[in-house]
């Protein structure tokens, strides 16, 4: 028998995808818009090097022109001098963000400052990325999935014991029902659609 191994990319993929539906009630708390996140890290580049390259990767092609363009501007009006500089790149960044959010569907309210807190897997993920490890990763996602799946049972399972004793305890079991059953099921139709890092769609063989 032909022992089958994942990618380790495959796991970065599967957990992350996981802590989306773990977070897809709560407010989005993502770095992208923070002065230290990896968006205006790589703007920041950009703009030393005059070369947008390492921008365009954060947006669609459909929006590349209008990155281009105020990049164009930024530097131009960089040259100025320094308190020119500093406002010309405030607004790339503002401009690149926003447009970045907006391709996520997520709106944008401003650049945050560095250091501000993210979701404790986001900055998982990037340390993962970083390190080319996705342990601490692993272990944490698993940690509050398992926590949820437990909290949501023991819900539904006791309720269910009082499903009989009347109208008001049956719509109670219910309602903790359909919450523990619509969180497993999430949890498995996100983890099953996660993909292969080739994109093929097919396990590889190791």
């Amino acid at each position: 028998m032909i022992r089958r191994h994942r990618h380790p990319l495959f796991y970065v993929g599967l957990v992350t995808t996981v802590v989306a539906t773990l977070l897809s009630a709560r407010p989005a708390r993502a770095h992208c818009d923070t002065l230290d996140g990896p968006v205006v890290v790589d703007a920041k580049s950009a703009l030393a090097s005059g070369d947008p390259t390492p921008v365009l990767k954060w947006v669609s092609a459909a929006d590349e022109p209008e990155i281009r363009a105020a990049f164009a501007k930024a530097l131009a009006v960089r040259g100025a001098g320094d308190d020119a500089r500093e406002v010309a790149d405030t607004w790339f960044f503002e401009t690149l963000v926003r447009v970045h959010r907006a391709g996520e569907g997520a709106p944008f309210t401003g650049l945050k400052p560095a250091g501000t807190p993210v979701e404790p897997a986001v900055r998982l993920a990037d340390r993962a990325l970083a390190d080319g490890d996705v342990g601490d990763l692993v272990d944490a996602v698993t940690a509050e999935v398992a926590s949820g799946l437990r909290e949501r049972f023991a819900k539904a399972s006791l309720r269910r014991g009082h499903a009989g004793d009347s109208v008001a305890d049956g719509r109670a079991y219910v309602a903790a029902y359909v919450e523990f059953v619509h969180y497993a099921e999430r949890l498995h139709e996100t983890a099953g659609a996660s993909g292969h890092p080739d994109g093929t769609g097919v396990e590889h063989e190791h």
